[in-house]
């Protein structure tokens, strides 16, 4: 039956609402069938499925679509036997409805896209339904429930596992389906974002210039109430005070339009984490298995398109776990679990870092049979399987082509699943990584970067170096006290609500200075990641900043300790910690021998942290000089493959310390290479003149080139390495 064409909006705006009552009742469907609910609960959910249904009903009869009031009728007669005698529903039951709501979207659907005539008589479909549903006054005396007397036959087919996220319902809002708004590109919604960024760095800077004039007005209030500094004064104050007003409205409309922007270019992550629930539902059902998803961090909102590349990743990630994971219930029982197997899919999101995390309790990853399987499958030799340790083991499973069923099926035995799964993940520039306890279950953890917008940050000091960290990951903030800390003959300890977290020296992590106890008054910070705490000991806490967080160039970007950078209001470069980085156990963290080692001389703080992290991520063993003079008595003491130096310098410049470097015997065909803030010509040839092997300017390094460059040098000049 046609729609009259002026209601064709309303029918669009109808299915986007019918979308959202759907996936309410389908999840509260799920929960019905579950075991354990008490009579108030079950009489609360009846009451809220009846008035979804009437609402879809009442809705769409308005707009005049028949065939939509009389799907909506058909499953509030299913509905109302077991309303009136609130019990868990049976699984037929829930099979039905959960078919005619896939009906009713899918017509809705077409309706809202003006393909209403197309649609088949729903005739036969609504026979179907009713020949599922037993009058009311036979249904309430059924001891199993309505459907108990129907055959497997009668009941609609259940849609195949995964089919939830073909169906209308399940991701994509109807409307946005119809040319109801502005179309624009990604690129001009990131121009857009890039314009915001500037902005707030505007921001930032008028935020400086604020504190700059006050402390010139307190500098001219020490001279007295002189005539000449008086009219100087009040203009200062005057100035003063509308530049702060000015930043303080710069700073609300940065706020409304980084808030507009993640409306229009973000979702929640429920919007493809809920219909997993039904997707789990099925192929449990069709495998025999039972199991219930947990989903913690729905409420996360996340790049659109970030969530649609990961919507597969998700899936089979569930597939795998349920199919290849949890065993049949009879099996868990004997083993002493609960019938029922637990999946769980966790979220977080940390500064620019996503964390995706898939676990379930279920049988875990059989090693022996991961090699076997290899080895079958051409993927190893049996000598390499051999030799792989089990970290290497677990690692065969995202291999192309590897399985551990011999046999086909309609879930697995085709070598295609977490592969995919490993190649989208490295297509968004992540990396996943799997553990597993052997009768216990498995956990897959996601790392994803994300560019969307500004990251709250608190920014602490470790001696004269700078950092940043995730403000979500800081729980807390407090000052050591003697009477809180236990000092052991390793390492210390701070009671913390009734447990002890190990004490990190921020500095010693970062490798400045030799680990020591908290002092007295020391700022600790509570820092969690990944279900673990440490109270991380710094020097100062410098305050909290809201940052765009970038990825560090790709040449370092798997350098543990970092995750990114930020840029501070003059133009300094914020390194930014990794939270999982900070609370792993730095006393297990061997550092492997390596044949090269590189002196980085440099009076900026920032620019040796990154050189640092550069070398160190291809191998090098590295160490820090803050002016010339320094790196000169550090190469009294050590040998060194390659020096890199900053040009300019106060104490001693970059050109003075080649000179002196080529002076000395056992320094003068040692490789050296300068690094600039000044990317001239001018400035490059005045490099390459005083003896250096190479120039690149910070824009270069920050940009990934400054390993090449270092093992160009050293090749080019036979180095010992």
């Amino acid at each position: 039956m046609p729609v009259d064409p002026m209601l064709q909006p309303l029918v669009a705006g109808f299915a986007v609402e019918a979308q959202e009552v759907i996936q309410k009742v389908t999840m509260d469907l799920l929960e019905l069938e579950r075991e354990g609910l008490e009579h108030d609960a079950l009489a609360k959910i009846y009451t809220r499925l009846g008035r979804h249904l009437h609402t879809l009903k009442g809705s769409a009869a308005s707009l005049g679509l028949q065939d939509l009031g009389d799907i909506a009728h058909r499953l509030e007669d299913a509905l109302a036997p077991l309303k009136a005698h609130p019990q868990k529903m049976p699984r037929p039951v829930v099979d039905v409805l959960l078919h005619g709501l896939d009906l009713f979207m899918l017509r809705a659907q077409a309706h809202a896209d003006g393909r209403g005539d197309d649609l088949p008589d729903p005739a036969a479909a609504l026979a179907q339904l009713v020949s599922a549903a037993p009058p009311p006054e036979e249904a309430a005396a059924l001891p199993g429930g309505a459907f108990a007397h129907v055959p497997p036959s009668a009941a609609p087919p259940a849609p195949a596992a995964g089919a939830p996220l073909d169906a209308p319902a399940a991701l994509e809002p109807a409307a946005e389906s119809a040319d109801a708004g502005w179309r624009v590109s990604a690129g001009q919604v990131t121009s857009l974002m890039r314009e915001v960024e500037r902005l707030r760095e505007v921001r930032l800077r008028v935020e400086e210039r604020s504190r700059e004039l006050e402390r010139v007005s307190a500098l001219l209030a020490k001279q007295g109430l002189l005539a000449e500094t008086a009219e100087a004064r009040t203009l200062l104050s005057g100035t003063g005070r509308a530049l702060r007003t000015d930043g303080e409205e710069t700073s609300d409309i940065v706020d409304a339009l980084e808030e507009g922007l993640k409306a229009i270019t973000t979702r929640p992550t429920r919007t493809i984490l809920d219909p997993l629930q039904r997707m789990v539902r099925d192929l449990s059902r069709q495998l025999g298995k039972e199991a219930r998803l947990s989903v913690v961090g729905a409420e996360v909102s996340l790049d659109r398109r970030l969530l649609e590349k990961l919507q597969g990743a998700l899936v089979h990630l569930l597939r795998n776990a349920v199919d290849h994971g949890l065993e049949l219930p009879a099996e868990r029982e004997k083993a002493g679990k609960h019938h029922e197997g637990a999946l769980t899919l966790r979220v977080e999101q940390q500064g620019n870092l996503l964390y995706l995390e898939a676990s379930d309790d279920g049988r875990g990853i059989d090693l022996q049979a991961v090699r076997r399987s290899a080895e079958k499958r051409g993927l190893v030799t049996a000598e390499e399987a051999a030799r792989l340790n089990d970290n290497q083991v677990r690692e065969l499973i995202f291999r192309e082509g590897f399985s551990t069923r011999s046999d086909v099926t309609d879930t697995s035995g085709r070598g295609v699943g977490l592969d995919a799964v490993r190649a989208t993940v490295e297509s968004l520039q992540g990396r996943i990584e799997v553990s597993s306890t052997h009768g216990q279950g498995t956990r897959f953890v996601l790392t994803l970067p994300v560019d969307l917008g500004s990251s709250p940050l608190l920014m602490v000091r470790a001696l004269e170096q700078f950092v940043g960290l995730p403000m979500l990951a800081v729980e807390s903030t407090q000052l050591a006290r003697a009477d809180a800390l236990r000092v052991g003959r390793r390492r210390a300890h701070l009671e913390y609500q009734g447990q002890l977290l190990p004490v990190v020296d921020l500095g010693a992590r970062l490798g400045l200075r030799a680990s020591s106890p908290p002092a007295e008054g020391q700022p600790l910070l509570i820092v969690q990641s990944g279900g673990k705490r440490v109270a991380l000991g710094v020097d100062a806490v410098v305050g909290d900043r809201d940052l765009v967080i970038r990825p560090l160039p790709s040449e370092v970007r798997d350098v543990a300790a970092w995750q990114g950078a930020a840029t501070l209001s003059r133009g300094e470069l914020l390194l930014i910690l990794r939270p999982d980085w900070v609370v792993s156990d730095s006393e297990k963290v061997t550092v492997s021998a390596v044949s090269r080692r590189a002196l980085v001389v440099d009076d900026s703080l920032t620019a040796r942290a990154l050189h640092r992290a550069m070398l160190e991520a291809g191998g090098f063993q590295v160490h820090l000089a803050a002016s010339g003079a320094r790196a000169l008595e550090r190469l009294q003491a050590d040998t060194y493959d390659v020096v890199i130096c900053d040009l300019d310098m106060e104490e001693m410049d970059g050109t003075e310390l080649i000179a002196r470097l080529r002076e000395r015997k056992d320094t003068r065909t040692l490789p050296v290479i300068l690094v600039s803030a000044h990317d001239t010509a001018v400035a490059r040839e005045r490099g390459l003149a005083s003896g250096a092997d190479g120039f690149l300017s910070k824009r270069e390094c920050a940009a990934g080139r400054l390993l090449a460059e270092v093992l160009d040098v050293m090749s080019r000049r036979g180095s010992r390495a």
